[in-house]
């Protein structure tokens, strides 16, 4: 009896944790600040090497604003704020090596900094904000592109978590 008791107890321990634990994960009411729906990315500026950086991250912040849908892409006279700022970084480094000492792991790393302002208020939700991303790439199996795909993509999740689910 004392084990389906502890049992028992278990259980419900561990329902009330997955409960708690979901709980800071509710969606939201669905209500959008009025003074950000609508909203403008300026091309970021790239301080960095790398070609059209700048250009392919706006573009990239662009496609998933639009994918996730809470926030409206406008042209600058429409917006109600404004993402704007510059890429910092951009750094291809190794990661790995084989026995004979070639390097055959090699890892993409973005960095932007980014500020996200209310038009109608000078208001900032955030300004000069540091988001990073990487990638990894092995030779032969995938290349640079792809790692890089994959750091912007870590950049951009955590830009729509920052402007969509932080109010």
């Amino acid at each position: 009896m004392k084990l389906r008791t502890g049992i028992v107890w278990c259980v419900m321990a561990l329902v009330s944790i997955l409960l708690v634990g979901c709980g800071v994960y509710s969606a939201s009411t669905g209500r959008v600040d009025e003074n950000i729906k609508r909203v403008f990315v300026e091309y970021l500026e790239n301080m960095t090497a790398e070609p059209n950086l700048g250009v392919d991250m706006s573009d990239d912040i662009v496609r998933a604003i639009q994918l996730d849908n809470t926030l409206k892409i406008v042209d600058e006279a429409d917006a109600d704020s404004i993402i704007s700022g510059k890429v910092m970084r951009y750094h291809v480094k190794e990661v790995f090596a084989k026995e004979d000492l070639t390097v055959n792991e090699f890892q993409v790393q973005v960095a932007v900094i980014l500020n996200f302002t209310v038009r109608s208020t000078g208001e900032t939700i955030f300004k000069n904000k540091r988001f990073t991303g990487s990638g990894n790439y092995v030779t032969g199996e995938s290349d640079e592109t792809t790692a890089r795909d994959e750091a912007v993509a870590e950049i951009v999740r955590d830009i729509l978590a920052q402007v969509v689910e932080g109010w």
